[in-house]
């Protein structure tokens, strides 16, 4: 895949169409503007009530094959026939992020990838930094766009969440990169190759300017991957830092949590930041942390049940390890959501090593997909699982099953965008269906 680098400073001048005007390309809009550029817009929901918006399929692709370079919104497939005739008509397809990062000090910038773990790892960056009193932008899939022009320029550091979709997009890697994980997911924008995505995915961490990785290396794929990393890489354990006392002032379950707690206190020191190699500081810093909403986070207790909501959880890695957070409880683990095409086998294959109870609870729509799927793969003898019709049933069978000191988690495994709106109301969902059966809230 073709890369060009391109700057927002090199747009003046050019015939510039912007396609997307999701949050990413109205923060592009923004930035042309404020560059002295009136761009082609183009959108494939265009409404109509916007004259200037041009739908895809209404001529908006044609209005973009007259201009020197578009900036594309991160939904939009590479793989997709529409980017395929820009590209074929010698238009240069860029995204927002990639222009931005070509014209900054990458010094500044940490880019953080991975499957899952990389918006905690990258909250956890950000927050420590500005604890130090340095100037931090949390930038990026998780914060804002660092082009947009209201979000300024006056900043010491950018810590920036990169997400598969943006990664296609970068022409350039920060001298320090981090990734927190590697597992097959939105296969249905990457060909649907489990390998493509990797490759993309990866691609974040190897562009030209790249020097050190600090990996995951607790990963089986990152491993097998390592030749997609930069040319050095750190290797960073769940079990690295026993001293690390200020890793428990975050507040975060899992080991896999201390493990992203870890890649980002070793990616800043790697950057040369001294308070990442001082514990004192690092304990003042971490005081203060805040996990992020749906990240295993307990919502509702009933008695010595405990409900948690873990629902950012669209694949299987992540439920994996929401599940190793409990080693010592029986767990409801409820899964199901929107299908993505991926392979749950190795869900079976991770719950295998259970001891205690386990209870599977599927839900719509790809519930018994997942079921007939960890069947197959078998998924051992502390396992059982059943099918609920909805949410709100396999809420309460799973609260009726975890008695009397059991957990109840929503770690799904897969999307929300069948039932629900988006993972915010999925968890709305999850904390009535708790207080419907009995359960008492807990709040931060």
């Amino acid at each position: 895949m073709s890369r060009v680098r391109l700057g927002w400073s090199d747009l003046p001048g050019r015939r510039v169409g912007l396609y997307g005007l999701g949050v990413e390309g109205r923060a592009s809009l923004r930035r042309c503007r404020a560059l002295g550029i009136e761009p082609v817009l183009v959108d494939d929901a265009a409404a109509g009530d916007d004259p200037a918006v041009l739908a895809t399929d209404a001529g908006g692709l044609e209005a973009l094959s007259g201009c020197d370079v578009v900036v594309k919104s991160p939904g939009i497939s590479r793989y997709g026939a529409a980017v395929a005739a820009l590209q074929d008509a010698g238009v240069a397809v860029v995204g927002g992020l990639g222009l931005w990062l070509a014209d900054a000090d990458l010094a500044r910038v940490l880019v953080i990838t991975g499957t899952k773990g990389k918006s905690t790892t990258t909250s956890i960056a950000a927050h420590l930094l500005s604890a130090w009193g340095y100037r931090c932008l949390l930038a990026g899939n998780i914060g804002k766009p660092p082009y947009d022009p209201p979000v300024g320029d006056e900043y010491d550091y950018w810590v920036v969440e990169v997400s598969s979709y943006q990664a296609t997009d970068l022409p350039v890697t920060p001298p320090v990169a981090a990734v927190t994980s590697l597992h097959p997911d939105h296969l249905p924008w990457h060909g649907g190759d489990p390998e493509t995505y990797y490759r993309d995915k990866l691609s974040a961490l190897s562009q030209p300017g790249a020097d050190v990785t600090v990996a995951n290396g607790d990963s089986p794929l990152l491993l097998g991957h390592a030749d997609l990393l930069g040319p050095h890489v750190r290797w960073v354990h769940a079990d690295d830092e026993p001293g690390a006392t200020w890793i428990a002032g975050l507040g975060l379950l899992g080991l896999h949590n201390r493990r992203n707690a870890i890649i980002a206190q070793d990616a800043l020191r790697t950057m040369g930041i001294a308070e990442a190699s001082d514990e004192d500081a690092l304990v003042r810093a971490a005081a203060g942390f805040h996990g992020l909403a749906s990240r295993l986070n307990v919502v509702g207790r009933r008695g010595g049940v405990t409900f948690v909501d873990d629902n950012l959880s669209t694949n299987v890695l992540p439920a994996l390890a929401a599940v190793d957070a409990f080693p010592d409880r029986r767990v409801a683990l409820i899964v199901g959501g929107q299908s993505r095409g991926i392979d749950y086998a190795p869900l079976a294959l991770g719950l295998r090593s259970r001891t205690l109870p386990l209870l599977l609870v599927t839900v719509p729509t790809n519930g018994p997909d997942i079921h007939q799927q960890v069947v197959a793969a078998g998924a051992g003898p502390a396992a059982s699982i059943v099918d609920a019709a909805s949410l709100d049933e396999a809420v309460t069978l799973s609260a009726d099953w975890a008695e009397p000191d059991g957990v109840v988690l929503l770690s799904p495994a897969a999307p929300s965008f069948d039932l629900f709106r988006d993972y915010r109301a999925r968890g709305e969902a999850f904390v009535a269906a708790t207080l419907a059966c009995g359960g008492e809230p807990v709040t931060a």
